[in-house]
């Protein structure tokens, strides 16, 4: 009897072990390993880690009015908004604890945002499901994506199980409204929002039509309340989306625009591997099984003739909305469709209408659990291949190296280190940022809040280590001032013709760039570079108040650009080596 109770319980859980020690699992790297760990940088530890950090080392997550040092002094206003679950975290914790809280927070968010949906829409048959319902919900949770955003990206289940609920007319449907309204808590307008209030939109024009008066009022109201909350949570993105008159970046970015055929192979590409922003990991696994389960449903629907069906049906409406994401994606690449899009919303200029591909590593898994739920339904054999499908779903999930698979990164690379006896290349969390060798520079140095820039590795590590910056890397800042710091490096991009075009055409990225390679931008212990020498206009970077200047790179013409060597600076472990120069008077 015990064994029978016991198999019995263990048919009806079984979930429970892959879900709650992978959570662990990673729990136990990410803290154990700590500061040690390999984190990724694009988009990352080179953009918003280091932004939280600026924040909370001038204090300024609540304050208006205010400039944060880097860029020569940018709008606080420019950075993430303090009304949000994820920066909160680093208001209340150190960076890197508040990170991986973010990561862990949003396996958690994913994976119960996506059994509460799947609960309100199944009712009862939600129990007989709910294996593969955790473990579904688990893979959407722990997809790699981008790791500022990930909130985002995992609660889209709960706003649609919001909208449902409401749409329904739930009982104390008022208390839906008020959790609609505080939603944005959990998603980013530039991202998710801007496109869910579309589609909400739609959904009431169609309600509309088919004369639905009561759900069109709910609905109606719920897309009022939704984009209240968006403008609430995100007040200072439409302060400077709307009210500000300051010309940015954003007018002198040029978009490629290319050939149908190349639209169309990016159409394919995306469709087979989705993006690095918004990487579903769904080629090996999920895409091979809802190609073969659409083959088999659909020809099933053409054999009975039963039309009707083929169009109403779930799966295929998913699998037409992914499509659709893709085509977008493509045409925001065809000029004349990006230039009327432009013309018509000019507060929209410079905005990627093809972010509709973030939701499609919500829309691919979801694809998949309705395959999993009719293999369920069919017998003993196809629920345990259900299962098997979802657990090698998974396991995809935890182990393709990703660009922000830093469970990956950080397990390969301590593996490595602890077989052949030495270290990766790879920089860690602690060795990037080296915060004990930045306070050592600025004790000896005397530093104060000097302007300064950075050469041979990203500014991020100095905006991290209390370091005023004339470069930097943001998506949104004055035009002016990306023509000030082009002055600077104007050497540099006249010699190479791809990085002028890169800084031209779009410039978020305001560094120091080589006068030969196309990159010496660093995040390893080896520095990649060519060529010794800095090619920057030194009258230009000191009438910018430039005084420091930090390089990985021993730099042979110093005193020709007007720069003095402070001294060389060695971090303890040797993973890296700065070199302080200083403005000659």
């Amino acid at each position: 009897m015990i064994k029978q109770a016991w198999f019995r319980w263990l048919t009806k859980y079984w979930f429970l072990f892959p879900v709650i020690g992978f959570l662990l699992f990673a729990a136990a790297v990410f803290f154990g390993y700590g500061e040690r760990s390999y984190i990724g940088v694009h988009d990352n530890m080179d953009l918003f880690l280091a932004q939280f950090q600026m924040l909370k080392n001038t204090g300024s997550f609540w304050k208006h009015g205010v400039d944060v040092p880097f860029l020569g002094g940018v709008s606080r206003d420019n950075l993430p908004s303090e009304l949000s679950l994820y920066s909160l975290l680093y208001m209340l914790f150190p960076t890197y604890t508040a990170y991986i809280l973010g990561i862990l927070g949003k396996m958690l968010l994913g994976m119960f945002s996506f059994r509460l949906l799947v609960k309100e829409l199944l009712g009862e048959r939600y129990l007989r499901v709910r294996p593969i319902v955790f473990m579904t919900g688990l893979c959407y949770g722990a997809l790699w994506v981008f790791p500022a955003f990930g909130f985002a990206f995992a609660s889209i289940p709960l706003c649609v199980f919001i909208l449902v609920k409401i749409y329904r007319g739930q009982k104390a449907v008022g208390w839906w409204y008020l959790a609609l309204f505080a939603y944005p808590l959990v998603s980013y307008f530039s991202y998710h929002g801007i496109f869910i209030l579309g589609y909400l939109a739609v959904a009431v024009l169609w309600l509309f039509g088919r004369r639905d008066k009561k759900a069109v009022l709910r609905m109606l109201l719920a897309l009022i309340v939704l984009a209240a909350g968006y403008v609430v949570c995100e007040y200072r993105l439409f302060s400077q989306m709307l009210l500000s008159d300051e010309v940015t970046i954003r007018t002198s970015i040029v978009n490629p625009s290319l050939s149908s055929a190349e639209i169309l192979s990016e159409i394919m590409e995306v469709f087979k591997a989705g993006i690095f922003h918004a990487d579903s990991v769904h080629g090996k696994v999920v895409l091979p099984v809802c190609i073969l389960y659409f083959v088999i449903n659909n020809g099933r629907y053409l054999m009975r003739r039963e039309w009707k069906r083929m169009f109403r049906d779930p799966f295929n409406l998913i699998a037409v909305f992914i499509v659709f994401n893709c085509v977008v994606y493509g045409l925001y690449d065809y000029e004349p469709l990006r230039s009327l899009v432009e013309r018509l919303i000019p507060p929209l200029e410079g905005w990627q209408f093809n972010r509709t591909i973030f939701f499609n590593p919500f829309l691919w898994y979801a694809a998949l659990f309705l395959v999993l739920l009719r293999l369920y339904e069919g017998g003993l054999l196809r629920v345990w291949l259900a299962n098997g499908i979802v657990c090698l779903a998974l396991l995809t999930v935890i182990l393709t190296p990703n660009r922000y698979n830093d469970l990956y990164a950080t397990c390969y690379n301590r593996a490595y280190e602890f077989y052949h006896g030495a270290e990766v290349d790879e920089l860690s969390y602690e060795q990037f940022y080296a915060e004990d060798l930045f306070t050592k520079i600025k004790a000896d140095t005397g530093y104060q809040g000097e302007w300064a820039a950075a050469y041979g590795f990203h500014p991020a590590v100095l905006e991290y280590n209390g370091i005023a910056t004339l470069d930097g890397y943001l998506g949104f800042y004055s035009q002016d001032y990306k023509e000030a710091f082009r002055e600077v490096i104007a050497p540099a991009l006249e010699r190479v013709e791809a990085t002028r075009i890169y800084y031209d055409d779009w410039g978020a990225r305001a560094y120091l760039y080589s006068g030969t390679d196309l990159s010496i931008v660093s995040a390893t212990k080896t520095v990649y570079a060519t060529d010794d020498h800095i090619y920057i206009d030194g009258e230009a970077f000191k009438n910018l108040d430039g005084e420091y200047l930090f390089s990985r790179i021993k730099l042979s013409n110093a005193e020709e650009v007007g720069l003095s060597l402070v001294g060389e600076y060695i971090a303890k472990d040797e993973s890296m080596t700065i070199y302080v120069y200083h403005t000659l008077s």
